[in-house]
């Protein structure tokens, strides 16, 4: 029985250790995973891609463009006219919401 206590005690004070050993290692992998990652930061600072992406804008804009001009189907002036009727039709439609209209009972 006595030494069933003592057995019981020794395996429990070998559980202990190695759970802190674990413990240990964990906190010491976490602190060498920060310090190599502040030192990849410090070597290789971030990178600024603000001007690739206003040029990949500009170019994508100009691509843009040059479809328009080779796939349109009328010309510039037919084009702008058309642009501009369109414009006044909504404008005039535009203003005359003003108006009352009648309804189905009025219109008798």
């Amino acid at each position: 029985m006595k030494w069933n206590k003592l057995l019981n005690s020794v395996l429990k004070t070998a559980v202990y250790i190695m759970d802190q050993t674990v413990e240990q290692v964990d906190r010491a992998s976490d602190r060498a995973s920060e310090i190599a990652e502040d030192a990849k930061s410090a070597i290789y600072p971030r990178e600024d891609h603000t001007l690739r992406n206003v040029l990949s804008f500009a170019a994508g804009i100009g691509v843009g463009v040059g479809a328009a001009m080779l796939l349109a189907p009328s010309s510039g002036a037919e084009l702008r006219g058309q642009i501009n009727d369109k414009v006044q039709d909504i404008s005039n439609k535009v203003r005359g919401r003003g108006e009352a209209y009648p309804t189905g009972t009025e219109a008798r």
